[in-house]
């Protein structure tokens, strides 16, 4: 048997704590908004990463790993409040273009999670909250 097998990478260690730079501390997200971001982003786009049963099986570990760790690169709520200004007014806005062109959540995500696909009315309302959000660091 390989170490491959038992190879278990660290994982995202602050699950349930929040943060003062967290996305929900630099703003007064709407419960709804709250939610819909805590279902369909935080898995892979915080450091409050809720691993599955399967994580503990390789190669899904890796796999899970990989996804999670370029998703943080990308965005990080856990990490919001150290972003500057102007990248916080970006960021908002590459979050509505992803929101609105079903780039986001991924597809390989919502096959297993299906409670992470958003419905017309939760995309708009989070796009909503969103932009008007983005309009107030202008």
């Amino acid at each position: 048997m390989s170490i491959f097998f038992f190879y278990q990478p660290a994982r995202n260690l602050d699950y349930g704590q929040v943060l003062p730079s967290h996305f929900v501390k630099a703003y007064t997200v709407p419960f709804n908004v709250e939610t819909i971001l805590r279902t369909s982003c935080y898995e892979c786009h915080s450091n409050n990463t809720e691993y599955p049963w399967y994580s503990y099986i390789q190669p899904a570990r890796i796999f899970l790993d990989s996804h999670i760790k370029e998703g943080k690169e990308n965005l990080n709520f856990s990490e919001w409040g150290n972003y500057s200004f102007r990248k916080q007014g970006n960021k908002l806005g590459r979050i509505i273009k992803q929101i609105t062109s079903n780039e986001m959540p991924l597809t390989s995500y919502t096959l297993i999670h299906r409670n992470a696909s958003l419905s017309g009315a939760q995309k708009e309302e989070a796009v909503h909250w969103i932009d008007k959000m983005k309009g107030t660091l202008s």
